[in-house]
């Protein structure tokens, strides 16, 4: 797990000249992140808006900001004592970007304001009341998960029509709310079209060498990976895995398609950061979580990859193509 805290002179992008306001106020916020998904030193990639968002907001790290950062990399086990790690250092606020994260946060402190950023089913999960009132000492933004996953099976069978055996690869860890919500939404969506579809389970690393071994023997043409903290810190290794199979795959980050996946459709996580970063500044100027209600995505863009189509033999309709937000060429 990575630690790492930011003091006086630090290096950053945060570390701008103090606005008026901070100057005013002459106080040091303690940030702390949980994080599910995030790996390296702070800020890792996946983090970047949300600190990018706190500087636009004033917050300067080393003067009017000291951020803890606590990672898991992927690993669910690893949450509640980071999640109690940062209860002792006294955050006055914790950011927690999963539905696991938040939930470990939750368990961790009834006093300490949460924010989350990316839960997908909030109320379902036990994380809020309801989304226009959240109550205790939590609120958030959501991204709708269970809603994406058929959204996405299905802008896979567009790009190819004729396929009828499909694979969605989940972590049936039960700490991964996410395939909760999201399996369902996806085997639904493929009775709908007519598809055969396979579950690849893979709760660690080293079973995913086995997860696609067993979609080959299903006769499985196309992939899509579900939404898990472990697949995102192992994304190169599901990269290079759907290659060496030649599986064309849908991802729920553009992060995938730009490092060489074949596309993605999902939330704009840079917003969502946005939206996150707002709910933590009027937390830290005395609003209460329990009275800001749980903010919804509205923002969701699906990302191509034609090098990587092109590789595997694909043409893109161009309904398809119309339809994208970025193409990388």
């Amino acid at each position: 797990m990575e630690r790492r805290a930011f003091v006086a002179g630090a290096v950053s992008v945060l570390a701008v000249p103090l606005t008026a306001e901070a100057q005013t106020i002459g106080k040091v916020y303690r940030i702390g992140i949980l994080s599910t998904t995030g790996v390296g030193t702070w800020p890792p990639k996946n983090w970047e808006p949300f600190q990018r968002a706190l500087h636009d907001l004033g917050y300067v790290e080393g003067q009017t900001a000291i951020v803890e950062y606590r990672s898991a990399q992927g690993r669910y086990d690893r949450l509640p004592d980071l999640a109690a790690e940062l209860v002792r250092l006294k955050v006055d606020v914790i950011v927690a970007g999963t539905t696991p994260g938040a939930l470990a946060a939750q368990k961790a402190t009834t006093t300490i304001p949460i924010v989350f950023s990316a839960v997908s089913d909030p109320v379902g999960s036990g994380v809020v009341v309801s989304l226009s009132r959240p109550g205790g000492n939590i609120t958030g933004v959501t991204h709708v998960l269970s809603m994406l996953g058929g959204k996405r099976l299905q802008l896979l069978r567009e790009v190819l029509p004729t396929v009828t055996a499909m694979a969605v690869l989940t972590n049936p860890d039960p700490a991964n709310r996410s395939a909760t919500h999201e399996l369902p939404e996806v085997e639904a969506a493929a009775r709908a079209m007519g598809v055969t579809l396979h579950v690849a389970r893979a709760r660690t690393p080293d079973q995913l060498d086995g997860a696609f071994a067993a979609m080959t023997r299903e006769g499985v043409k196309a992939l899509l990976v579900g939404s898990d903290a472990m697949f995102y810190v192992q994304q190169r290794r599901i990269l290079e895995l759907a290659t060496h199979h030649r599986l064309p795959a849908m991802h729920g980050g553009r992060e995938a398609p730009e490092a060489g996946g074949l596309m993605s459709y999902g939330a704009d996580f840079g917003a969502l950061a946005l939206r996150a970063a707002a709910l933590v500044d009027k937390i830290l100027k005395g609003a209460k979580p329990a009275d800001l209600p749980v903010e919804q995505a509205t923002k969701f863009e699906l990302v191509i990859n034609l090098k990587t189509a092109k590789a595997l033999g694909l043409t893109i309709p161009p309904s398809v193509l119309a339809r994208a937000d970025e193409i990388i060429q």
